[in-house]
């Protein structure tokens, strides 16, 4: 504390009394909190008398209200735990365009079934194979004085030469036994008839649809243990990954997307996992060309399947 008296010096007549102004002053100012009590003590003396003490004590308060520093006070904390929340908050999004744009992007670069592998027990090999096997184009006999029951194969060897004007008739290499794809074939019980990808074109997003079967490759289907049911490099898959009634059932590149999982349920269903509804055939229709697609489980011979 600091102090000011005025006046500093008087004099005093004897027998009279008066009065001094003192003025305390602290140091330092207190902003916020509560009171403060400062004692001290002025030393009055008379000339040649002995001083007098004048205890006091001297309360000093804060410059701004507690009501004000209290607010301040819960705004800085509430800033600051909001600022730190912010920092660590980690929201999570869920969306399904992940796997949307990977399929899309599968779709623009080449098929994996244009370049199979040239091997005969994989199911890459069959695309390539199949129209050939199908459809071979026997060349007209020749009128070269042979036989005259003769076809010249494709690129037929020596031997085949020799022969042909020998009235021997020489098989051409392409009517060789075909590769015969991995898996069975997938028949509803309401039509008999099998599961294929419509007019056989396979290529991503060709949508199945049911036929006579035939057993020939494009009927043929094979469960993996990863879940997906595949037919000439080709997986089953839900259309766009759809969940809703009529999501049509197509063939898409294999990509790993849960809309390409199905289970051969005990009840003879074949069951989406993703969606949970089962592959139906569209209408309950039993002719051939009808389409898939995915519905709730009802138990409708239309959803039951079976493979041989």
């Amino acid at each position: 504390l600091s102090y000011e008296i005025r006046p500093s010096n008087v004099q005093i007549e004897p027998g009279r009394a008066a009065f001094v102004e003192t003025t305390l002053k602290p140091k330092r100012i207190i902003w916020f909190g509560a009171k403060e009590e400062r004692p001290y003590r002025l030393a009055v003396r008379r000339s040649g008398v002995d001083p007098t003490h004048v205890d006091g004590t001297y309360v000093q308060r804060g410059f701004l209200p507690r009501w004000l520093a209290t607010f301040l006070g819960i705004f800085v904390a509430v800033a600051v735990a909001f600022v730190m929340i912010w920092i660590a908050y980690k929201p999570q999004v869920r969306t399904s365009a992940t796997e949307q744009t990977q399929q899309a992007g599968a779709a623009l670069s080449p098929s994996p079934s244009a370049a199979p592998e040239t091997l005969p027990s994989t199911v890459e090999s069959a695309p390539v194979e199949e129209p050939k096997v199908q459809q071979p184009a026997p060349r007209e006999p020749q009128d070269d004085g042979g036989d005259g029951g003769d076809e010249k194969a494709p690129a037929p060897t020596k031997s085949q030469k020799e022969s042909s004007g020998g009235g021997g008739q020489e098989k051409p290499e392409a009517e060789a036994p075909e590769t015969v794809a991995p898996g069975t074939t997938i028949y509803g019980h309401a039509s008999n008839r099998c599961i294929e990808v419509a007019g056989h074109k396979w290529r991503d997003g060709a949508p199945l649809q049911i036929a006579d079967c035939t057993g020939k490759n494009w009927q043929r289907w094979d469960f993996r243990p990863d879940g997906t049911i595949r037919s000439l490099g080709l997986c089953m898959d839900a259309t766009w990954g759809g969940t809703a009634n009529g999501t049509v059932v197509q063939v898409a590149v294999c990509s790993g997307n849960p809309a390409q999982q199905f289970i051969l349920a005990g009840p003879r269903d074949l069951v989406n996992v993703q969606a949970n509804k089962c592959v139906a055939v569209v209408d309950e229709k039993t002719g051939n060309g009808a389409k898939l697609q995915l519905w709730e489980c009802s138990g409708r011979d239309n959803q039951k399947w079976s493979t041989r």
